[in-house]
């Protein structure tokens, strides 16, 4: 893999991120980028990286190297990058999907727990209505007593963490959509 090839050849000549990056006139993060697989470099930085690591376009595409008498024509090497791109393309369709799928499940249980918290809160608001109204409760002077247990717990700190998830999850499934 390209990735692989560039960080083998950039460690064979003793060359940091930086000073590679300075010789090909990029920032660090590109070479990065590169040697993580991030993404790939076009067909004119490819040959001045081939240039700067003192080989050739094929060793870094990871073929045996052709001699020297031999160069890469253009259309090959537009060819062999074309599937670089599309590996690459796919590696992060397969990354924008799992991206989805996890903010769907986010946005479902936020659905989920914001429902809860708010059915919780509607009987807690019911039965203290029921209490209000009834005059023949337990009490003292000060007015009715009652028991009531609720599942319905943390005040609206707890309605509100479900709700931003909710939107999170919408931002999300936004982001990751296809474009």
């Amino acid at each position: 893999m390209l990735s692989q090839t560039i960080q083998a050849y950039r460690k064979a000549k003793g060359l940091p991120q930086e000073e590679l990056a300075a010789r090909l006139h990029v920032v660090r993060q590109t070479i990065s980028k590169w040697e993580k697989g991030l993404s790939v470099p076009d067909a004119d930085m490819l040959i001045r990286l081939a240039e700067a690591l003192d080989t050739t376009v094929s060793a870094l595409l990871g073929e045996e190297p052709l001699p020297a008498t031999e160069p890469l024509s253009p259309a090959e090497l537009a060819r062999r990058l074309e599937q670089l791109n599309e590996q690459f393309a796919a590696r992060a369709e397969r990354s924008r999907k799992r991206w989805r799928w996890f903010f769907c499940l986010l946005g479902v249980l936020a659905v989920w727990a914001l429902a809860r918290q708010l059915l919780g809160l509607w009987a807690s608001f019911q039965f203290e209505q029921a209490v209000a109204a009834s005059e023949s409760m337990i009490g003292g002077a000060d007015g009715p007593t009652s028991v009531y247990v609720s599942w319905f717990s943390g005040g609206w700190a707890a309605v509100l963490l479900p709700a931003a998830a909710g939107l999170a999850a919408v931002a999300g499934l936004w982001y990751t959509r296809r474009r």
